[in-house]
């Protein structure tokens, strides 16, 4: 496997599996779900499209390596990804109810849904979370879960529960947006965790972007892997996007 294949579903295993330090609820007394979310003071990215395009590099046990990223969205819809190193090397594109990732060095594709993923994961995934933590916002508690809300000074602690992990978002209060995301797996008990930096207002937008995100996995064995992603700009819009993705002949379907 190439590495630009491994850029993007790196990115994608953290975002849709990472695990992080055991973490102890805050403890904010019984509250309803509603009463919950009343009190969190999240502000998240608003779009119809949106595009965005930087440099992304990850460091994992035998991977070095930096590229160009390009990310393409239709709010709640669609999500398309390119990695290159020179040449186009991983096209995704994922919807509401599949995943499909292009390797183009290799001439292999993957195919699949997020029922796939989450067993494969350990995790229940959905495309609203993958959506949400590439724009570094506000995830909401599932359906059945009340989360705990701790407010400290300049920043807000928002956890809960999602099957065997527990999920816990750092919001910062002036700007009402996301700095951080983490995870915990109460069965492995592997570490990580997403941190969004470098906020700008986007144009004609009161909202501010995190132009830089660092995810960090440490497994409970083996080396820690770290990616990062920088911005150089963002557009949200401006213009009706094109996802194309089309698996050319004679590619291998890879398992």
């Amino acid at each position: 496997m190439n590495k630009c294949f491994l850029l993007v579903l790196l990115w994608l295993g953290v975002v849709l599996g990472g695990c992080s330090p055991k973490i102890v609820p805050a403890n904010t007394g019984r509250m309803t779900p509603a009463k919950a979310a009343e009190m969190v003071k999240a502000t998240n990215v608003d779009f119809r499209y949106l595009k965005a395009k930087g440099k992304i590099k990850v460091d994992m046990p035998g991977v070095q390596q930096t590229a160009n990223l390009s990310l393409r969205m239709r709010k709640d819809s669609v999500i398309w990804l390119s990695v290159s190193l020179g040449i186009e090397g991983v096209r995704a594109y994922i919807t509401r109810d599949s995943i499909q990732v292009l390797n183009y060095l290799q001439r292999e594709y993957y195919a699949g849904n997020f029922d796939y993923l989450s067993k494969r994961l350990n995790v229940p995934v959905t495309f609203e979370q993958v959506q949400a933590a590439l724009l570094g916002n506000y995830i909401t508690a599932p359906a059945g879960s009340t989360p705990t809300v701790l407010t400290e000074n300049a920043s807000q602690k928002v956890q809960f529960n999602q099957a065997s992990v527990l999920i816990t978002q750092l919001i910062e209060l002036a700007r009402g947006r996301m700095t951080q995301l983490s995870v915990v797996d109460s069965a492995t008990q592997n570490r990580f965790s997403a941190d969004y930096s470098d906020f700008r207002a986007l144009e004609n937008s009161m909202v501010q972007f995190a132009y830089g995100t660092v995810v960090k996995a440490q497994p409970t064995k083996g080396a820690a892997s770290t990616l990062t992603i920088n911005y150089r700009n963002v557009d949200v819009d401006k213009e009706r996007l094109a996802f194309p993705f089309s698996v050319p002949k004679g590619y291998v379907r890879k398992k």
